[in-house]
């Protein structure tokens, strides 16, 4: 290697005849290491040389390099390779594309691997990055990445995909906050409804304090207004006494303030997600992958593994798909110590996430919850496997209906990981097996 190898030169600096000098007609492999403000490219020849780094802008210096590019491969193949990464890349990805230069892409795992074996040395930095890139296209580890742009339909849906996830995400901070201040100044509260209850954000939004409400001769009636058919009145009995007897620490003024509007900061952020799961499963209709999946775990759930993880019949096979969500196993084993099964958590966490959410449901609406509390009570680590187990199983499954349209069978599902016999016990009435009479 080089005195210096990875010292960069500005792209605007680069002089293709010199670099091209006495390599006439001979293939280059480019690759790229993308950056926020800035990004690097680097040359391989054939030979298994390289030139120092080009450094680029971004995205200033973006349509010089692809011109550079375009003169580059003048009178020879031209390759040109870069990691998957995340947004930075968008804007050079659509300017290659509108030159018709086709980009490869390398796995970010292949080059971090990659890294000590291509010198010997086990760093990583912005100019070595490209180089592996390089090299890995040029051995054919890399896979062709076409730029698409995105048509209406699939912006707007991963538009209020994003818009109900971050509601949730907003809602979980104000609940967070209000259930530090309900510990404080009403602790009676969340014992008689939870912080994510609707009657009570609003009551907590009308009168901000346990004595406001303790004080209003027409609580009753407001709270079981709120609450509907939903809200037991045993329970607006007990939280309106509660109210009057709260051991709590009086609210002061900007306290109690406080109170009302978070929870009306809370309020607001779950309408504006329903709001959004109710234009995601208009957008759904006459889908065929998205009213399949739904079927399963529901349009909004459905949506979001469809904009974080992609249309299920692009991929091969369904072990396929599931790897992407993450959920394939592996370990890390060496001479004597047996490393244990784990998924491997690649891919889009948020899709993990709502999948997870979507196996509790299941569990609830198959009637085998008693047993599964029943698990947990007993061994937290086993009944969390057990969840771990279906969420690989649900993934097999929703790539099945979404690319075959077949039918989803809860029961056959969970008889995969032994608890169908639990929920037919359940469905008979019996009690389920591990639980208590």
């Amino acid at each position: 290697m080089r005195r210096k190898a990875y010292r960069a030169t500005r792209v605007k600096d680069v002089e293709v005849a010199r670099l091209t000098a006495d390599k006439a007609g001979e293939p280059v492999s480019v690759g790229i290491d993308m950056g926020k403000h800035s990004f690097y490219a680097v040359c391989r020849w054939t030979d298994g040389t390289f030139e120092r780094p080009w450094k680029i802008d971004n995205p200033g210096d973006i349509l010089g390099f692809v011109e550079l590019l375009e003169r580059l491969g003048q009178g020879r193949k031209r390759q040109v390779a870069m990691e998957s990464s995340g947004t930075y890349g968008d804007a050079l990805r659509q300017a290659l594309a509108d030159a018709g230069i086709e980009l490869q892409r390398v796995s970010g795992k292949a080059a971090h691997d990659y890294a000590e074996i291509f010198d010997g040395v086990p760093s990583q930095h912005d100019g070595k990055d490209a180089a592996v890139v390089a090299e890995l296209a040029a051995l054919g580890k890399s896979v062709e990445w076409k730029y698409r742009p995105a048509a209406d339909w699939d912006q707007e849906v991963a538009y209020w995909v994003d818009w109900m996830i971050g509601q949730r995400q907003i809602l979980g901070l104000w609940q967070g906050r209000l259930e530090a201040l309900l510990a404080r100044h009403w602790p009676e509260a969340t014992r008689v409804l939870a912080v994510r209850s609707v009657t009570l954000l609003k009551a907590l939004g009308h009168y901000g304090s346990p004595e406001a409400l303790a004080a209003d001769a027409e609580a009753s009636e407001r709270l079981a207004r709120w609450g509907g058919q939903f809200l037991d009145k045993r329970k607006i009995d007990r939280l309106v006494g509660e109210a009057g007897r709260s051991g709590g620490v009086r609210a002061g003024p900007w306290e109690k303030r406080r109170l009302q509007d978070f929870a009306r900061q809370a309020l607001q952020a779950r309408q504006q997600g329903q709001a959004g799961q109710r234009r995601l499963r208009a957008l759904a209709k006459g889908h065929e992958v998205l009213q399949a999946q739904g079927q399963a775990v529901g349009v909004p759930t459905a949506c979001v593994l469809w904009v974080k993880t992609g249309d299920p019949r692009a991929y091969y096979a369904a072990a396929a798909y599931r790897k992407a969500l993450g959920l394939n196993l592996v370990e890390r084993s060496s001479g004597e110590h047996q490393g244990a099964l784990h998924i491997s958590k690649r891919g889009s966490a948020v899709s993990r996430q709502w999948l997870y959410f979507a196996v509790l449901r299941l569990v609830q609406k198959a009637g085998v919850r008693p047993w599964y509390e029943a698990q947990k009570a007993r061994d937290p680590d086993a009944a969390q496997r057990v969840l771990v187990a279906l969420m690989r199983k649900l993934a097999l499954a929703l790539h099945q209906i979404g690319v075959q349209q077949t039918v989803f069978d809860p029961q056959r599902l969970l008889a995969q990981v032994g608890v169908a016999k639990v929920a037919k016990r359940a469905s008979m009435g019996a009690p389920a097996l591990g639980s208590t009479v």
